[in-house]
C-alpha cells in the first residue's frame, strides 16, 4: 500500500504548467516536430544502409553489365548516405503559416513521409522561396515566418516574423519574439570553418542565388559582404534546380589557395551536395 502521507498535495508555490507560459509551450510544440523530422531523418538513412550493404553483398559476379549495375547502385547509396549524414545539423529551421490555413516547415533537404506526403521542405524549392523573400509590404500570402534555433536535435528558441497581421489574428496564430535569427548568427564565435548561412539568407542575397543558369554572373562586394557564402549557396541552389544538366557536365569550383578551400569545405555538405570538385587555380595552370 503507498503511503498517503506520501501521496498527499505539498503546501507551497505550484509548478508552472505550459499554458501558463507561451513561450514554453511553443518551444515543446516544435520540438515535437523537429523530433519527428529527425526520426524520418533516421528512417532514411537505415534503409539506404540495408540497400548499400545488400549491393556489396552481391559482390564482383555477374556479367560486366551486371558489375556496372551494381557498381553504379553502390555509388548511388553512397552519396545518399553522405547527404543524410551532412544535414544532421540545424535540419529544420524556418516554418511558413500560410494565409490559406496551411503550414510548411523548410530545411537543409526535403523531406517525405512512406506515403510521399511532404514533410520538409527543402530550402532552394521554389514553396521555400517565400521564406526568404516575403515582407509585410509583399507577404506572398505568408500570414507568420518563424525561425527555429536548434543545437543538435534540441529546440533552443523561436523568432516570429508576422507579415499579414489580419490573416495571423484570423488563424489565431500566437506570435513570439526572439533575440532575432540574424542577430544570433551574427554574434556567433568564429571557427576554423566557413559556416552556412541558408537560415538567414536575406532577400538581395537570396535574389542572387537563385538567378538563372545562363550566362556570367558577377557577384561583387567588400571583404566580408558574403559573397563566398552567396555563392558556395548557388552553387547548391543551381545543383537543385538544374541536377540533371549540371550531373552530365560537373560543377567545378576554384579557389586561391588549399588553406581557402579546407575554410569552405564545410558548407556545400551542409546543403546536402557532396559532388563539387574544388581546385586551385595554381593547380589549373602550374607555375
Amino acid at each position: 500500500m503507498p503511503d498517503t502521507q506520501d501521496a498527499a498535495p505539498r503546501t507551497g508555490t505550484p509548478a508552472r504548467s505550459q499554458a501558463d507560459n507561451p513561450l514554453e509551450a511553443e518551444l515543446a510544440r516544435e520540438q515535437g516536430v523537429v523530433g519527428s523530422l529527425y526520426g524520418r531523418l533516421d528512417e532514411l538513412r537505415e534503409a539506404t544502409w540495408d540497400r548499400l550493404r545488400a549491393v556489396r553483398r552481391e559482390g564482383p559476379s555477374g556479367s560486366p553489365q551486371n558489375r556496372s549495375e551494381r557498381d553504379a547502385f553502390a555509388t548511388l547509396y553512397e552519396d545518399r548516405v553522405a547527404q543524410l549524414r551532412s544535414v544532421e545539423d540545424r535540419l529544420v529551421f524556418g516554418r511558413l503559416d500560410l494565409a490559406e490555413g496551411t503550414t510548411r516547415y523548410v530545411g537543409r533537404i526535403g523531406l517525405t513521409d512512406p506515403d510521399q506526403t511532404p514533410l520538409l521542405t527543402d530550402w532552394r524549392a521554389p514553396a521555400a522561396q517565400s521564406f526568404y523573400r516575403a515582407t509585410a509590404a509583399h507577404p506572398d500570402d505568408v500570414a507568420r515566418r518563424r525561425h527555429l534555433t536548434t543545437r543538435r536535435r534540441q529546440v533552443l528558441g523561436i523568432e516570429d516574423d508576422v507579415l499579414d497581421l489580419d490573416a495571423t489574428e484570423r488563424l489565431g496564430l500566437r506570435t513570439l519574439a526572439g533575440e532575432g535569427a540574424l542577430l544570433a548568427s551574427l554574434g556567433a564565435g568564429r571557427t576554423a570553418r566557413m559556416h552556412d548561412i541558408v537560415a538567414t539568407i536575406q532577400r538581395e542575397q537570396d535574389e542572387i542565388i537563385r538567378a538563372p543558369l545562363a550566362g556570367t554572373l558577377v557577384v561583387q562586394g567588400g571583404p566580408g559582404t558574403g559573397k563566398t557564402a552567396v555563392a558556395l549557396h548557388r552553387t547548391a541552389y543551381l545543383l537543385y534546380a538544374h541536377r540533371r544538366q549540371l550531373e552530365r557536365t560537373g560543377v567545378l569550383l576554384v579557389g586561391p589557395s588549399r588553406a581557402f578551400l579546407h575554410y569552405i569545405d564545410q558548407v556545400l555538405p551542409s546543403l546536402g551536395e557532396t559532388g563539387v570538385v574544388s581546385t586551385t587555380v595554381a593547380d589549373l595552370l602550374p607555375g
